[in-house]
């Protein structure tokens, strides 16, 4: 997991330098744009250790990175997910109700891939040209819910 998770964007962020670097300037910088999971940011509730640990590392790596590359006019940041109904997303079924996990979630509802969409699009906007090393949760509240 942590080869796809962690160390693949890595390696394909560090062969595309080249090509962004050309692509960026001062009030449009080239972009990069991670997706972590919320699964990075706080343990959770079932035993997906290592998915956890590699998306966690997405996270710092978009941090490192961005420090790293902000001086070659590139941006470096992160999308954190929540529950987006999916094939692996599935497997929660096993230890957890489909209310209960919604119960969980302030806004009610799961996530869709039009919510990451629009953080995506921002992010790539010229409106996110002054933004980077950040990781955005885009979790419906989950993180700050207190159940």
């Amino acid at each position: 997991v942590m080869d796809l998770n962690a160390k693949g964007l890595f390696f394909l962020t560090q062969a595309m330098v080249p090509l962004l670097s050309v692509a960026g300037t001062a009030d449009n910088p080239a972009r990069v744009i991670n997706v972590g999971s919320i699964a990075g940011l706080r343990p959770q509730k079932v035993p997906t250790f290592a998915y956890d640990a590699s998306k966690s590392a997405v996270h710092m790596i978009t941090r490192g990175m961005a420090s790293f590359l902000a001086s070659e006019n590139i941006t470096v940041n992160a999308i954190a997910p929540g529950l987006v109904p999916s094939s692996m997303s599935k497997q929660l079924e096993t230890y957890s109700d489909k209310n209960t996990i919604l119960s969980r979630i302030p806004l009610g509802r799961f996530g869709a891939p039009s919510d990451m969409a629009g953080v995506c699009i921002f992010l790539a906007s010229k409106a996110g040209s002054w933004i980077t090393g950040t990781v955005i949760k885009v979790d419906g509240g989950a993180l700050v819910s207190r159940l």
